[in-house]
């Protein structure tokens, strides 16, 4: 089977292009280059110079021989109401007419709500724009939080002990490991049901920050504090403005932090079980990286780690 990879070089990209490889599949491989992209093409994958992100490079040429797609985009956090759906209209018109047949898209929690979601608003553009390609059999992966992105707080955890946030303490909320998305869209590529449309709703299992940071207590031997941030204090505002983001950024995360709060933006169906615990992604992934924070200086303070201090 001949698919290409959009993204191919970034964490999930290049596992499922490794896998598509091995398992005797041709990929080509959409990247803007560099020493990333070279290994993939050492190992057999077929390099294509371009960014649906940026709009460089020929985009049609990805999809004019083959029977398959892997979709991504990648947050630009510089353009957050624009970004998706310029990448969505670029994806559209890629597509169209081409020999595509099954498109697996990469999307996540809460692209099912119209409108004031904050980071999850983009995906449902995304989602929507997609779905009017009526000739191609489309395969959403609607994904829960990235394990990964816990690694933002090994800083605050090897300085402060803590981390800050404002999800409510007693909210469950869906994790997954992106390696699991990596090989759940590699199924679904090379094993496809041939149904119209396709919601996968892929998270591991649900937890509340206080769990999480129990587990990493018990992963690490030290106490690890989950610190609820209250968005509505004028002083906190005032120190994101002034030190770490625009108000653009605040806005975004507010209307994120609400929808999920609130109950908006959650899971709706039974999902797959799925191979990767929280326990195991925080002592293969996690817990290494904050050993790497214990030992070296300090990193120059970031909204994660200055929110995370006891006493904000």
């Amino acid at each position: 089977m001949r698919i290409a990879v959009v993204g191919a070089t970034g964490r999930i990209g290049a596992q499922l292009t490794r896998t598509l490889l091995a398992e005797g599949h041709q990929v080509k491989a959409l990247s803007r280059g560099g020493p990333a992209l070279d290994a993939l093409v050492a190992e057999g994958a077929q390099p294509v110079i371009g960014s649906f992100d940026t709009g460089a490079g020929d985009l049609d040429a990805i999809f004019e021989d083959v029977e398959a797609a892997f979709l991504m985009v990648k947050t630009d956090w510089s353009n957050l109401r624009g970004h998706y759906p310029a990448v969505a209209r670029r994806f559209v018109a890629a597509l169209k007419g081409s020999p595509v047949k099954l498109a697996v898209n990469l999307t996540a929690i809460g692209s099912d709500v119209r409108g004031d979601t904050g980071h999850f608003e983009g995906f449902h553009h995304l989602e929507e724009a997609l779905n009017a390609l009526t000739d191609i059999d489309l395969v959403h992966l609607r994904a829960a939080w990235f394990m990964e992105n816990l690694l933002f707080w090994t800083e605050a955890v090897a300085r402060h002990g803590g981390i800050g946030w404002s999800l409510d303490p007693d909210l469950k909320t869906p994790w997954v490991a992106t390696r699991d998305i990596a090989d759940l869209a590699a199924q679904e590529l090379t094993h496809p049901t041939r149904e119209r449309r396709v919601i996968r709703e892929v998270g591991s299992e649900d937890l509340t920050m206080p769990e999480i940071t129990a587990l990493m207590s018990r992963e690490i031997g030290r106490p690890v504090e989950y610190r609820f941030i209250d968005r509505t204090r004028d002083d906190i505002k005032d120190e994101y403005l002034k030190r770490f983001g625009s108000e653009e950024n605040w806005l975004d995360d507010d209307q994120t932090i609400e929808a999920l709060n609130s109950g908006r933006v959650r899971f709706h169906g039974e999902r797959a079980p799925l191979p990767t615990r929280m326990e195991d992604f925080l002592r293969d992934s996690w817990a290494p990286k904050y050993l790497k924070s214990v030992a070296d200086e300090a990193e120059p303070e970031t909204f994660q780690t200055w929110s995370s201090r006891a006493g904000i």
